[in-house]
Formats: C-alpha cells, structure tokens, sequence
C-alpha cells in the first residue's frame, strides 16, 4: 500500500484525483458525487468526448482529456455509442467550457450528473499524461468533498486496495447485451439525422462484446440486416440464424478472460467458412482463437490521431484507437499475416487468414470520434460476403 503524504489542499479544492501509486491531485468537483476505483488512461481527441464516455470500451476505466476545452459543443441525444456511459469518471485540466452549439441539448456537467459520473477539473493533466507515458497504467478514484468539507484520503485508498485492476476481468459480459435484437439504423447526415436501411442486402450477425452504435451503423450503411447477440452466444445458435457474414466487435477488459467462452465460438465460425470480420476486442478474440497471444500494453491506445500503417497496400491511415490490450504479432501463427502495424510503437493492428474472408483490426474505423480513413474495411467486409455469396 502506497503512503500517503500528498500535497497539502488548497483552501478552493473541492475533489481529489487519488492514484495508486499514492498520489494525490487536488481540482474542483464536477459531476456527481460517487467513488469508483478504475484504470485511470488518457485520450488525446480534440473532439467526441460524449462519444468516448459512452463508449463500452471504456468500461472499468477514468478518462483524462488532454485537450483542454471539454464541453465545448455540449451533450445531445444523438453523440452517444450507448444509453450509458461506461468510463468511470473524467479528469480534466480547465472547467468545462460554456456549449456554443446549435445542436447542444444539455450541458456535459448537468450530463456527467445525469449518468452519476464523478469528474474533476483544474488538475495538471500534462503532468498526469506524462506519468502514465512513463510508468504505465495506474488505477485511481475520484473523491468529492464530503457535507462537512472533508476530503476522505484514507477511505479512497481502501477504495484503490480492494478494486481488482483490468488484467483478468471480463468486462464484456458487463457491458454486452442479455439479448438479441435487430439493427437498421444507418449514418448521420446533416439536415437529416439518421437514417434507415430500408433494402437489406446481406445478413450479418454482430456478436456484442460492446458494440458501439456507429459500428453498426457502418454495417447497415453498407446494406446488411444486422442482427446483434450477446456475447456468451454459442457458434450453433449463430451459425443458425443463417448470416451471410459475422462480425466481432470492440469491447473492454481482458481477452484472455473474455475468450474463455467466446473463442469456443469464434472457432465454430471460423470452421463453417463464414466471412468474419473483427474490431478491437473482437480483433484480440479472433488472434487468440487462431492460436496467438495478448498481452497487457504499458499505457495503451487511446485517441483519434494514430498512423497506421496497411502492409498490403503500402497506405497509412490516421485512426481512433481505443485499447489497452494488443495482440503479440510474434505469436501470430503460420497461415495468419500480419495487415496493419502501428506508426507510433510497431505494435500489431490487424490480421487477415491467408486464403479465407477473415480478417480484423485493433483500431476503430467507424470513426466515433475520428477521422474517416478507415471506412473502406466496412466496404472490403461485404465485398468478401458478396465473393463468398457468389
């Protein structure tokens, strides 16, 4: 157990972020007040912050922004990868910023307070982005002064020493649904909102490790009936509804403990020759289904700005990521290319199997938030279910 021996509090500090590594930064309150203990990350997007704390990948996890004008376009209903949010909490560097937006609906903080997520501002989040580049994850707690003013150090840290870290957890059956419904709803146009596919063309079963909405609006944008299930699912019941693809999507936590059940699955896909496309999580469940490893990264992705490389085609994209996780390329085995590196650490970021419609990526092409750069894997999916069709 770390000491304690922070700082001393400012007279104005309202909240404490605690990390487990004993130490403690002193900002002002926001959102609700509740304690969580988490995996405190960092994300370097300028834009989506509604759409990163709504993101199921975030389960488990406290979110620094490292741009500084959070709140700046408010909160609206239609922003959101999820009904809830999954982060933990929000640490930011300046108090979020007055909404100048003609499509804001409700101010982040009133928001935050809505989805009963604790946040902090006016801590120095160079400072903390830097001592998670340099020594890794840290888990931590927000604290919110008590009615009587009082900061209860001693209390989050037991809060911090009882919570169980991201290694070995299971989030994904936290986050995925209980049970299986249809999709229609395709991409946002301005004047227009969202719309709906109304001539389907394929079939595809998404397995739901955490599926974000834009995920799949990508996939019936792309004229596919989607039909999601959770993430437990069996091959038999999959392969039963007759797909023409499956698709594995994103998600948080562990996939070495996620793929206690569903690697059983994925093999039962993979042996019936359907295309099978995988994202994130879905593209670590694949690796390990196919043989190769995961393992823990020192700090991890998590922004709308990171080149990729594709190692067939020779083009770099500019990607969201999202994922502490990665597969080990090294232990990729025979039969299994490695597709896309990372620009920034070389790390594995997609797989294809030699010879067959399979194939995934660890970034997020579906850009919500980010870049566009990587649509095109939606269009190369059903361009192999279309090959396979036929």
């Amino acid at each position: 157990m770390p000491s304690l021996a922070p700082s001393p509090r400012p007279a104005s500090a309202s909240a404490a972020l605690l990390l487990s590594d004993g130490s403690v930064f002193w900002g002002k309150a926001l959102g609700k007040k509740a304690t969580f203990a988490a995996e405190l990350c960092f994300n370097t997007g300028l834009t989506g912050y509604q759409e990163v704390m709504t993101d199921p990948s975030y389960a488990g996890q406290t979110i620094t922004f490292t741009f500084p004008h959070i709140g700046i376009v408010g909160t609206n209903d239609e922003d959101i990868e999820c009904l809830t949010a999954h982060a933990r909490g929000a640490v930011l560097a300046a108090d979020i910023t007055r909404p100048s937006s003609w499509r804001e609906q409700q101010h982040f903080n009133d928001w935050l307070i809505s989805q009963g997520l604790p946040a902090i501002c006016g801590v120095d989040t160079r400072e903390i982005t830097r001592k998670l580049r340099d020594g890794g994850a840290l888990g931590c707690v927000i604290l919110h002064q008590e009615a009587d003013g009082s900061i209860d150090l001693e209390a989050g840290q037991a809060v911090l020493n009882a919570w169980g870290g991201l290694e070995g957890a299971d989030l994904a059956a936290q986050v995925s649904c209980t049970q299986s419904y249809t999709w229609d709803e395709t991409l946002w146009d301005l004047g227009q909102g969202y719309g709906s596919m109304q001539t389907p063309q394929r079939h595809v079963v998404a397995v739901d490790f955490g599926a974000k909405r834009n995920i799949l609006r990508c996939l019936a944008n792309e004229g596919c009936q989607v039909t999601v299930v959770p993430a437990n699912t069996d091959a038999d019941t999959i392969l039963a509804l007759k797909p023409d693809g499956v698709f594995l999507s994103n998600g948080p936590g562990d996939p070495a403990a996620t793929g206690v059940y569903a690697e059983a699955m994925i093999k039962g896909v993979l042996a019936s020759g359907t295309p099978l496309f995988g994202i994130c999580l879905g593209h670590q469940l694949l690796a390990r289904s196919l043989g190769a490893q995961t393992k823990k990264m020192h700090m991890g992705h998590r922004g709308a700005n990171h080149p990729v490389k594709d190692l067939t085609t020779g083009k770099v994209e500019i990607t969201s990521q999202n994922h502490g996780f990665a597969v080990d390329a090294d232990s990729l085995p025979a039969g299994v290319s490695q597709t896309h590196i990372s620009l920034f650490d070389k790390t594995n970021e997609g797989l294809a199997v030699d010879g067959k419609p399979v194939f995934s990526v660890q970034y997020h092409p579906e850009a919500s938030p980010g870049p566009q750069d990587s649509h095109y894997l939606f269009k190369r999916f059903v361009d192999l279910i279309d090959q396979a069709r036929a």
